[in-house]
């Protein structure tokens, strides 16, 4: 009997030892594929991260480089030297402004004025129109350069562009001033 309890000790230790090891197998087995799915959830979760934290990382850099901040006055800058040249060389508007009291003076003298009545109603009201909106936007191209020139850590060039604006601002605006008043030119006059 002895035989028998021990050969059956035996079959049971090792029907033990067969589901011990057959358990520390399948535990081993989930503690890989455990361990190969961290492995996983870890390589592609933190390249998202990475990914992430570097696009904020790169516009936290680009909105604090200069260049980044240099967009909105350059285009503030070649938008004052726009209108600087502009108010120099003349607008639409001013021309319809001028076309505008041509017509006007027209239809004042036209019972009958003297002649400088007509000049100055016909072509000085004009001429002051033209030089008006021209000075409007010689002053627009001014301030928008100032404005830009006021601005903190500007690159170089949106600084030499707005200087350029400034000073062709600057002289619109005199030449306008100067027109304006008869200042240049004066209105001709009548012999009488």
């Amino acid at each position: 009997m002895d035989t028998q309890t021990t050969e059956k000790t035996a079959a049971t230790e090792k029907t033990a030892a067969e589901k011990t090891a057959a358990t520390e197998h399948d535990e081993a087995d989930e503690t890989t594929a455990d361990a190969v799915d961290d492995a996983v959830d870890d390589a592609l979760v933190p390249l998202d991260e990475q990914d992430a934290q570097d696009g904020d990382e790169q516009d936290d850099e680009e909105a604090a480089s200069p260049e980044a901040t240099g967009v909105g006055s350059g285009a503030a800058a070649v938008v004052s030297a726009a209108l600087a040249a502009v108010a120099l060389t003349g607008t639409w508007t001013g021309r319809v402004v001028a076309e505008r009291e041509t017509l006007i003076g027209q239809i004042k003298t036209s019972a009958g004025g003297t002649p400088a009545q007509q000049i100055h109603e016909i072509y000085g009201d004009a001429w002051h129109g033209t030089a008006l909106v021209n000075g409007v936007f010689a002053l627009l191209a001014l301030v928008v350069a100032v404005l830009v020139l006021t601005l903190p850590r500007r690159p170089a060039w949106v600084r030499a562009v707005a200087v350029a604006g400034a000073v062709l601002g600057g002289l619109g605006l005199l030449l306008s001033v100067g027109t304006y008043f008869d200042l240049f030119l004066s209105l001709p006059t009548t012999g009488s």
